[in-house]
Order: C-alpha cells, then structure tokens, then sequence
C-alpha cells in the first residue's frame, strides 16, 4: 500500500496533558477577529497618514503600528482553534492574555486621556467607548477561559517532540529579552523610556506600545522554555504576519521616523528577528521528523 503520509505535517500531538478547552478556543477567534476588524480599521487610516483611535496621538504612527500587530496575530489566532491539547497553543495565547489585561489596564488607567473623556468628534469619541467595552469584555472572557483551562484535569506529559534547534536558543534569548525588556520599561517608566522610541509619541502611546513589546517577549521566551517545535505552531504563524504588517507601516510612514538613531536601528533588528524566527520554525516544522534537528 502506498505510503500516504505527508512529511510536512508536524507530527502528531504527544498524548498527554490538558486537553484545550472550547473556552480557550473561542476567546482566541473571538479575538482574533475583533483584532482584523480593529486592527485593520487602525493600520488603515494610519496609512492616509491622518490620526485615529481611542486616545489623541501626536503621529498617526503609533496607532498605525498596533493595528498591524493586531492585523499580524490574528491568523495564529484563528489557528488556536485548530489545536487540540492546551500546550499546543500556550506560547500565543498567554501573549494574547498580556495584551488584553495591558491595554484594558493602561487605558483604564489613563481613561481621562481617552476620546470618551476629552470630548471631539463623534466617531473617535464612540470608538474610544468601544474600545474600553470591547477591552473589559474579552478581559473578564480571559480570565474566566484561562481559570478553568488551568483547571482542567490533564493526563501525564507522553515523550517530548523534536525540541529547538541548539544554535537557535541564544538568539532567541536575546530576541525575547530585548522584546521583554523595552515592553517593560515603556509600561513602568513611560515618561523616561518614550524619549527613546524614533518618533513622537505620548505617555499612553507609550504604554501601549510597551504592551506589545511585552506580549511579543512573553511569547518568545515562552517558545524557548517550552523547547519543542510542535508546541509552537499558532505562535510561529503570528511572528512573521506581525513582522510584515509592521514593516509595511514602518515603510508608509517612514518620514515619521529618526532612522539615523540608535533606537531605530535596533527596533529593524528586532522586527527581522521576528520575521527570521517565525519563517525559520515554519520551514522546520515543515521538514520531515526524522531530518529535524535534536539540540
């Protein structure tokens, strides 16, 4: 009989540990496409260079750049749904978790900035509305799917996948901390940290900003402490489609941009970064089992 196994497939999940909860499931579509209404909507009128979303920006740049990371999750989003056991989809879901609890946070916290708050035209003013409704909804969503998903009773782990390539780690070291570690500043000290982003931006822009940096750490670093390929799949579908609707914001709006600064240089590396990590996984995931590397 003839073989018809495809060697492009990943293998099959390791029997063992939780299974995903249809809760889990929904919460990622539902944000998934919230984020390709939104996010497009963001990216979009970023584009025509004229400024829109919940909070007044000095560059339409800002807003323009978390619509395309919104835009850029959303197919490893949709591709939750698919999974089947919970550490199949961790490494983008727990990021989607910190996006979700640190936007609704900062805006929360900064609600006096908003639209809603400050008065203007009636299109950002129902948006900003929107966007701390729709924020507080998926939040309180997530925190109830995660709890019962952690609460779900799993059978023992089965034999590990084929684990990350060895020559990979430190670079994703690097990669994931840098990411962590300007997320962070930009959320605790956004006064002092926003003077290094290569282009105007405000206390919230700031923040918002730092979610993301945070989120994209989180979920790098989370790939590498789970060291399996096969445990990665939604994740590495997320980091090149964030990678390149990014990169086409950054180009569009490229005046907006010091790009003879440090800053600047750095946010290019760690944008390819993204882009050469996801496509990397990718094309292993694609290679047959036994051709992949073992450390």
């Amino acid at each position: 009989m003839a073989d018809t196994s495809d060697p492009t497939r990943p293998e099959p999940v390791a029997a063992g540990g939780r299974p995903l909860t249809a809760g889990v499931a929904m919460l990622a579509t539902a944000v998934a496409v919230v984020s390709v209404l939104v996010g497009g909507l963001l990216a979009a009128v970023a584009l025509t260079g004229h400024v829109f979303g919940a909070w007044r920006s000095p560059e339409s740049l800002t807003p323009g750049l978390i619509g395309a990371a919104m835009l850029g999750t959303a197919p490893g989003l949709f591709a939750v749904a698919r999974a089947r056991a919970w550490h199949e989809a961790r490494s983008l879901v727990r990021p989607m978790a910190v996006v979700l609890v640190g936007l609704f946070t900062v805006s929360l916290l900064d609600a006096g900035h908003l639209y809603m708050a400050r008065g203007g035209s009636i299109v950002p003013v129902l948006f900003s509305l929107g966007w701390l409704f729709v924020l507080g909804t998926l939040c309180v969503c997530a925190v109830i799917a995660l709890a019962r998903q952690y609460l779900t009773p799993g059978r023992p782990p089965g034999p590990r996948g084929a684990p990350l390539p060895g020559w990979s780690k430190p670079a994703l070291a690097v990669l994931g901390s840098a990411w962590l570690g300007i997320g962070t500043g930009l959320l605790v000290r956004p006064g002092f940290w926003a003077g290094f982003v290569p282009w105007s931006v405000n206390r919230l822009d700031a923040q918002a900003l730092g979610v993301w940096a945070l989120a994209l750490g989180v979920g790098v670093l989370g790939a590498l402490a789970d060291d399996e390929l096969g445990r990665t799949g939604p994740a590495l579908t997320a980091l090149p489609g964030t990678a390149v609707a990014v990169t086409v914001v950054l180009a569009c709006r490229a005046s907006a941009v010091d790009w003879s600064s440090g800053p600047a240089l750095c946010l290019v590396a760690m944008v390819a970064g993204l882009l050469l990590a996801g496509l990397g996984g990718r094309a292993l995931l694609a290679r047959p089992l036994a051709a992949r590397p073992r450390g």
